[in-house]
């Protein structure tokens, strides 16, 4: 499981509602405190293969072994931010030994959002987790 306190809490939160239409409001909420600044809302940081408009900001700081991850993201779909703020909540701040060893779809199979998203946020959500792994295996 994600190491992030941050990942833990959205999960254990999630495993509190009885039902997906709780879920899906409270994944929204999440979203709200996601942001990217204008300037990044450009062709460079989009994400191909999602049905609504999705950007990815992504930069290594530090350097040698104090190496970390850090992740912005934005979309113009209210469910999309929420996702996005749980990618956030599973990579941000993480280092580069442990960035390797997250295995986001095993994560997200464990909140149960495989089976309840749509076929295009499904493949909006696997085009954002692989646009994360090709910038940190690169």
């Amino acid at each position: 499981m994600g190491n992030s306190p941050l990942f833990k809490e959205i999960k254990e939160d999630l495993e509190l509602f009885d039902n997906w239409e709780d879920r899906y409001a409270y994944i929204i909420d999440l979203g709200k405190s996601v942001e990217l600044s204008s300037d990044k809302k450009i062709d460079a940081y989009k994400v191909d293969g999602c049905a609504s408009q999705v950007w990815l900001n992504m930069e290594w700081k530090g350097s040698g072994k104090e190496k970390y991850f850090f992740i912005q993201g934005d979309s113009d779909a209210l469910i999309v931010k929420g996702l996005i703020a749980i990618l956030l909540s599973l990579y941000n701040g993480e280092d580069e030994q442990q960035i390797k060893t997250i295995n986001p779809d095993q994560e997200l199979a464990d909140l149960g959002l495989k089976n309840h998203l749509s076929l295009q946020r499904s493949n909006g959500l696997k085009s954002m987790i692989e646009r994360i792994r090709n910038f940190v295996n690169n």
